[in-house]
């Protein structure tokens, strides 16, 4: 079987499940798809920074102060202290923007289990139906939206906090060094 017409094959098996999800759970589920992939392009947009970009900072920052003649004067102090602001809001960039759009996933998921809520009792009103069954089905189904929106907010708490503490992790590191006179 040829490659590209396997992986053909396959992402378009796995748009037609997605829409078929997306459908059940209604349109409040397309928002929080995109919610959560803006939000995990910038979790990992910061770590690439954390783990690439910023160690080839910090050792220009170490090396500019090894090479420093004096490191005890108010200017040598300042220019230190200068380094460490910047290192720090480096670090901490869109953190806090991660941490307010995980915050808005489990209020996306209730904003679609309201309105598939709403939906069922729109038809249970125009149809006159009671069946308990069907109205269980209804129910069942509008509550995706909900779940998605948890399972989102879950992983991105636990992404966050790593994020924050490899982050303070890197920040007391680099003052640590910073500190070191020669």
């Amino acid at each position: 079987m040829d490659m590209s017409l396997f992986f053909r094959n396959f992402i378009d098996h796995w748009w037609h499940v997605m829409q078929d999800f997306m459908s059940v759970g209604g349109p409040v589920l397309w928002w929080l798809a995109a919610v959560a992939l803006v939000t995990w392009v910038m979790i990992i947009e910061r770590l690439l920074y954390v783990h690439f970009s910023f160690p080839a900072e910090k050792k220009k920052w170490v090396n500019a102060w090894l090479q420093r003649s004096e490191h005890c004067s108010w200017k040598a102090k300042a220019i230190r202290d200068g380094w460490l602001f910047v290192a720090q809001q480096r670090l901490n960039q869109n953190l806090r923007l991660i941490r307010g759009m995980v915050s808005i996933c489990p209020m996306l998921g209730l904003l679609g289990t309201v309105t598939g809520m709403i939906a069922v009792f729109d038809v249970m009103a125009l149809q006159g139906n009671t069946d308990a069954r069907s109205i269980a089905g209804g129910i069942a189904l509008a509550t995706f939206p909900t779940l998605g929106g948890m399972v989102i907010a879950l992983a991105g708490v636990f992404a966050h906090s790593r994020l924050v503490k490899k982050c303070e992790r890197k920040t007391l590191a680099l003052e640590k060094e910073l500190r070191v006179i020669k």
